[in-house]
C-alpha cells in the first residue's frame, strides 16, 4: 500500500508512505513498519532507508469525531448498514467502511476490498472523512484486523458485537484463539454494545450496555415478536415500551436491529422513537436476505458459516426449504461439514455448488460438506453454480417453499482458479426465473 504523504518528517518532506519495502527505493517514500512486514526491516534499514513505526502514524492524520467499531461472526454488514442509514436519515454527516468498500451521505468513495483495510488505508481514509466534515464513521473491524493491530490508534466511540461462533479457523487455528482475538476487542472501558444472549462474549462491565431477545436484564429487550413475514417486535428500554415495524425477515436481523438501536441511542440525541422510525424506512442491504422474487419465493444471502445459515433456516422453518450453496476455496475446510449439517437439519432440497473454488478442485469442497450430511438422498450435486440454480428453481416452481441461494451475497464475481468470471446471484436468478 502507498498512499500521498505531503507532511514534514525528520527534516525531510516526504511525498509518498507505503508499508512495501519495494517502494521505498524511491527516497521520497518512507517504509512504514506494521505487525505484517517487520521480516523487511531488516532489508530497508541495510539500504539507510527511514522507518516509520505504525504506533506513530497517527499523529501525521486527522480522524472524524465519532468512530464506532462492529465486529461478531455474523451480522457487521447489516449493523454498520442500519447505524449508517439511522444516522444519515437524522441529518448527521456520516460515513461507512466494510466489505462494501467506503461510503460517505450516500456516495460511494472506494470500492469493496478488505473487510478492515491495512492500518495504512485506513488512516488515509479517516484523514479523507476529517476533511469532509464527517461527524461519524461506521466500521466493520474484522478478526484479522484485531490481531495484526490494524486498528491501533483508532479512538473509537463504542464498540458494537453482534455474536462469536466460527469462522477463520485457517488463519487462527483453533476456536478458543479466534473467541479470544475478539473478546480482546472488548477488554477496554469504552463504550460496548454487547449481545447479552451469546455467551461466547467476554468483555469489560465498565460502559456496557447490553441487547437480548431471551433476557429482561438487558438494557435494550425484546418482549415479543413476530417473524412469521417482515420483523414486528415490542422491545423495552428504560422500562418504557415500544413497537418496531421493519422490512426485514428472520430472526437474526431482529437481533442486528437491536444493536444498531442501541448503539444510535447512546451515541446521539435522537429518541427511541425517532430511531424506529428511520429503522422502518430501511429496506435492507444488498445480498443479505435479499427478496428476489415474492412468487416463487427466492432469497440470496451472505451466509457462509454453519451458525449463519442456520439463524436463515430458522426463520423459515414453517416452509418448505430448498438450500443451495457451496464453500469457499482457500479458506477454513472445518466449516464445510458443519454446513452440510445444518442444511441437513432444515431442508427438504440441498443443491450442492461451487462458490469461489479459488485454486480447489470444486467436486473436493463439495465432497467436504457432503461429510456433514446424513441424508444423502436429498442431496442434488452440480458443481455449475448456474446450472444448479435452473435445477433449484425447477423443483420450487407450485410447491410454496423457499429457494434460498447462500454464501456469495452480493459478489459480482466468481474466482474459478486462475480465472476471475462475471457473475451475481442476483441477476442470474432474475435471468432463469424469466424463463421459467
Amino acid at each position: 500500500m502507498k498512499i500521498k504523504f505531503d507532511i514534514f518528517y525528520k527534516d525531510r518532506n516526504y511525498q509518498y508512505l507505503s508499508d512495501n519495502s519495494k517502494d521505498c527505493e524511491d527516497k521520497n517514500t518512507l517504509f512504514v513498519q506494521t505487525t505484517r512486514n517487520a521480516d523487511f526491516v531488516p532489508k530497508v534499514k541495510s539500504k539507510g532507508l527511514e522507518i516509520l513505526h505504525f504506533t506513530d502514524l497517527k499523529k501525521y492524520f486527522r480522524f472524524p469525531p465519532k468512530i464506532i467499531g462492529i465486529t461478531g461472526t455474523n451480522g457487521k454488514t447489516t449493523i454498520a448498514n442500519l447505524i449508517y442509514f439511522i444516522l444519515l436519515d437524522r441529518g448527521y454527516s456520516c460515513a461507512m467502511l466494510g466489505t462494501q468498500g467506503l461510503f460517505f451521505n450516500h456516495k460511494q468513495l472506494k470500492p469493496k476490498g478488505l473487510t478492515t483495510p491495512t492500518i495504512l488505508e485506513l488512516y488515509e481514509n479517516m484523514d479523507l472523512l476529517a476533511g469532509l466534515g464527517c461527524e461519524f464513521l461506521v466500521m466493520e473491524v474484522s478478526s484479522h484486523a484485531i490481531e495484526q493491530q490494524r486498528i491501533y490508534g483508532v479512538d473509537f466511540s463504542s464498540k458494537v458485537i453482534s455474536n462469536i461462533t466460527s469462522d477463520h479457523l485457517d488463519y487462527h487455528k483453533t476456536i478458543e484463539a479466534y473467541r479470544a482475538i475478539k473478546n480482546d476487542f472488548l477488554k477496554d472501558e469504552i463504550q460496548k454494545i454487547i449481545n447479552l444472549d451469546d455467551k461466547n462474549i467476554n468483555f469489560n462491565p465498565i460502559n456496557a450496555f447490553s441487547y437480548s431477545i431471551d433476557s429482561n436484564l438487558a438494557d435494550l429487550y425484546v418482549k415479543n415478536y413476530d417473524i412469521s413475514g417482515a420483523i414486528k417486535a415490542e422491545l423495552v428500554f428504560d422500562t418504557k415500551s415500544y413497537v418496531l415495524d421493519s422490512n426485514l425477515y428472520g430472526l437474526h436481523n431482529l437481533y442486528n436491529m437491536l444493536a444498531a438501536l442501541l448503539c444510535v441511542k447512546n451515541n446521539t440525541s435522537a429518541t427511541m422513537e425517532d430511531i424506529l422510525q428511520s429503522i422502518k424506512k430501511f429496506e435492507g442491504v444488498s445480498g443479505r436476505m435479499e427478496v428476489i422474487s415474492k412468487n416463487p419465493l427466492v432469497i440470496v444471502d451472505f451466509a457462509h458459516t454453519h451458525d449463519g445459515m442456520e439463524k436463515i433456516f430458522e426463520s423459515f422453518s414453517d416452509k418448505k426449504i430448498i438450500v443451495l450453496f457451496g464453500a469457499g476455496g482457500d479458506r477454513d475446510r472445518t466449516k464445510r461439514p458443519l454446513m452440510g449439517r445444518v442444511a441437513d437439519l432444515y431442508a427438504q432440497r440441498i443443491y450442492l455448488t461451487s462458490d469461489n473454488p479459488r485454486s480447489e478442485n470444486p467436486q473436493d469442497i463439495i465432497q467436504d460438506i457432503l461429510e456433514g450430511i446424513e441424508h444423502k438422498d436429498k442431496v442434488v450435486i452440480e458443481p455449475d453454480r448456474k446450472q444448479a440454480m435452473r435445477q433449484a428453481l425447477r423443483d420450487l416452481q407450485g410447491d410454496g417453499g423457499v429457494l434460498l441461494v447462500l454464501g456469495k451475497g452480493d459478489e459480482r464475481e466468481q474466482i474459478l482458479g486462475d480465472r476471475v468470471i462475471v457473475f451475481d446471484d442476483r441477476e442470474v436468478l432474475r435471468q432463469l426465473l424469466k424463463e421459467c
